[in-house]
């Protein structure tokens, strides 16, 4: 917008510059042109008074610019010059200006007793031109100097205008990053100001919504509680022991996970919470390792030194790191190798999962898609884990031609 703005006043100073000046200009070369042929009347006529006196060779002589006068009986005096065409024509008694070679020569016709005596005196094109030249650099000057003004001028006007609306696209990417803590400050003209305002209100009408939608989480997994104290009830009532103690089992996973479901949604606020990565992918890898040493895969795991926090909560980033590594094993023989690689990255941190199975199909990506009988959900909520702390997910060949996945987590 700045540059388009520049641009437009740019043009159209410069054509009402060029509108008022070249008149100018042209005005300026008249006004001098006059006043060199009025000096040269003047001196003309001044010579002229003194014509059939005995004064007129002094007339001559105090005319400070060269004279000639043709005298009836064809003696000149003063300056050289030779009797034209024009000479002649005003030798029959009418003043005439004729144009010459080096610019022009007033001719004035003067009564004497002995006939027409002609009084020429020349303007040459120099004098025609005296201070011309001067007042044109001025003028195109005075033109340069008021465009750049105007260009100045301009930019300023624009940046007034373009800085608020700079706030406003970086509140927006904030708020498309998950941070719904950005606001705008209303500035600029009044129209991007009433734009702010609309800003932060869908901003905080956007945080009432996830607020109630968390509740609403919350609240409806907390339903499933009485369910559940029924069915520890039938449990209970089992006159196997070993059954009873394998369903009571079961029956306290699930209630944990759904105590987990609980707390997992009233406590996410739309505040970025953070989490040190190493830790988490060591944890979640020695748990793993388990399987992984049970069907024989050889696990290869690289950690960063010194800690590296990412934006992302602990249970997140041990689901986004489960799902990976869940997958290896849904959909890779056993045996096949796998390496897990956390490295330092300028937005965050970069988690890569390689393996060395038959690869992997692109449409998996796709939420509710599976290769493999799943839910089809794993990569998707890798992918969401990634997107809220500002990341992104990437999927590609290893090195052995099976399946390597990168997840970029913004950094805390």
């Amino acid at each position: 917008m700045r540059r388009w703005l520049a641009l437009l006043v740019a043009a159209t100073t410069s054509l009402v510059l060029i509108a008022l000046l070249v008149p100018m200009a042209v005005l300026i070369r008249s006004v001098a042109e006059n006043g060199a042929m009025d000096r040269a009347l003047t001196a003309a006529g001044s010579v002229a008074v003194a014509v059939g006196t005995p004064d007129l060779p002094l007339a001559v002589e105090q005319v400070a610019r060269p004279v000639t006068v043709f005298l009836p009986d064809g003696a000149t005096l003063g300056a050289r010059a030779e009797r034209s065409a024009a000479v002649r024509l005003a030798a029959t008694g009418r003043s005439v200006t004729a144009e010459t070679d080096d610019g022009r020569e007033v001719l004035v016709s003067a009564q004497s007793p002995e006939g027409t005596a002609v009084i020429r005196v020349p303007v040459t094109d120099a004098e025609l031109m005296r201070g011309v030249r001067e007042a044109w650099a001025a003028l195109l000057a005075l033109g340069l100097g008021l465009v750049v003004l105007g260009i100045v001028l301009a930019d300023r006007l624009a940046q007034a205008v373009t800085r608020p609306v700079d706030g406003l696209a970086r509140v927006s990417h904030r708020l498309a990053g998950g941070d719904l803590t950005a606001r705008a400050e209303p500035g600029g003209p009044p129209e991007v100001r009433s734009v702010a305002l609309a800003l932060n209100h869908l901003a905080g009408r956007i945080d009432e919504l996830l607020v109630a939608e968390r509740e609403s989480v919350a609240d409806l997994s907390h339903r499933l509680r009485t369910p559940l104290t029924g069915l520890r009830l039938d449990v209970e009532s089992l006159r196997d022991p070993e059954e009873a103690a394998r369903l009571q089992a079961r029956v306290d996973a699930l209630e944990r996970a759904v105590s987990a479901l609980i707390t997992e949604a009233r406590n996410r606020t739309a505040d970025r919470e953070s989490c040190e990565a190493g830790a988490v992918v060591r944890e979640r890898v020695r748990f793993w390792s388990v399987l992984a040493e049970d069907q024989g895969r050889e696990v290869e795991v690289t950690l960063p030194d010194g800690p590296l926090d990412v934006a992302v909560r602990a249970q997140e980033l041990a689901a986004c790191v489960d799902a990976l590594l869940g997958n290896v094993f849904a959909h890779t023989p056993e045996g096949v190798a796998l390496s897990v690689r956390l490295d330092r990255d300028p937005g965050g941190a970069l988690l890569t999962v390689e393996d060395a199975g038959p690869g992997f199909d692109p449409a998996l990506l796709e939420r509710g898609i599976s290769g493999g009988g799943s839910t089809g959900l794993g990569l998707d909520i890798v992918r969401r884990t990634a997107e809220s702390s500002g990341g992104r997910l990437a999927v590609s060949s290893s090195s052995g031609g099976g399946a390597r996945v990168e997840v970029v987590l913004g950094a805390a």
